[in-house]
């Protein structure tokens, strides 16, 4: 089992009840959730993957079953691992995803999303027939 997938399906029904469109993708070993092509939430293994707001990112941390994502031996600040114990709960499922929801809007683009947005097809030469 790469991630859980009982709790994918509890991410998805909170997103859906919210009527937040996503895309869920398989990457990092886990399953990622892309609101506005960027990683949202996610799964890594049975720990919820939570991007939020840097501001809230040290008081989070002293909240139950919360850990700093040290996936490529580096912490990334603004993402942390809910542990099953801090998300057994509905609500408290509920809390971390409407904390991802709140930071989204404001969260960047990874830069291969960036280099996609702006690359444009290349243009083609019409082509002449002559009869």
């Amino acid at each position: 089992m790469a991630y859980d997938e009982y709790l994918a399906e509890r991410i998805s029904g909170v997103l859906k009840e919210k009527k937040v469109r996503y895309e869920a993708k398989k990457m990092m070993g886990g399953l990622c959730y892309m609101i506005n092509d960027k990683m949202a939430v996610g799964i890594m293994k049975d720990s919820l993957m939570v991007r939020i707001d840097p501001e809230l990112y040290d008081s989070s941390l002293k909240k139950k079953g919360v850990r700093q994502m040290d996936f490529t031996g580096k912490v990334l600040k603004g993402f942390l691992l809910v542990d099953p114990i801090g998300i057994d709960m509905d609500k408290d499922l509920e809390y971390w995803i409407q904390r991802c929801l709140d930071f989204n809007p404001k969260a960047k683009s990874s830069k291969k999303t960036e280099s996609r947005k702006k690359a444009s097809p290349p243009k083609r030469k019409p082509i002449n027939k002559k009869a």
